[in-house]
């Protein structure tokens, strides 16, 4: 069974929460950790990477991936897979939604990492995101402000596009 290790950066707590039911979802096969806490060689203990961020501002990062991505991006990631989630605003922020996914993306293009879980945004409502790519979200993008009814479905949509690496 591959080691996974479930990784978010969390300021209101949205994400931390996101976390939590993603591990549940996974049937407690995976730990779970706040980025403020962590160094890059922690993520190497594992095959799996689930790596999580609100999005700030105009399609920023959460300030605890600052430091640690690009310490990451560094590291050799070869063999691994990695799987991207996030909270965002929709409504608010409809040109930037979960923009800090394709952050994440982008730091760690040239590690070697293997990216899962892009799937096809259906019933989603944000004019545009970075994190669209080809047609497909490159990873679970979440609106727990306006959309909380739709985040299960999102979760387990997400979770079978992973299937195949977990």
């Amino acid at each position: 069974m591959k080691k996974i290790g479930i990784f978010y950066g969390s300021s209101t707590g949205s994400t931390s929460d996101l976390a939590q039911k993603i591990a549940k979802e996974l049937n407690a096969e995976a730990n779970v950790f706040d980025i403020a806490n962590c160094s890059a060689s922690d993520l190497l203990a594992y095959d799996v990477l689930l790596l999580g961020s609100s999005t700030w501002g105009m399609g920023d990062l959460q300030s605890d991936w600052e430091t640690l991505l690009p310490e990451l991006g560094k590291q050799n990631l070869s063999g691994k897979s990695v799987g991207l989630f996030g909270c965002g605003d929709s409504a608010c922020y409809s040109d930037t939604f979960c923009n800090a996914l394709a952050l994440i993306k982008e730091g760690l293009e040239g590690s070697g990492c293997t990216f899962i879980g892009s799937y096809a945004p259906k019933n989603y409502n944000y004019d545009e995101s970075a994190s669209e790519q080809d047609g497909e979200l490159i990873g679970l993008c979440i609106d727990e402000s306006n959309e909380s009814d739709m985040t299960d479905e999102r979760i387990d949509t997400w979770i079978k596009a992973m299937q195949p690496a977990l």
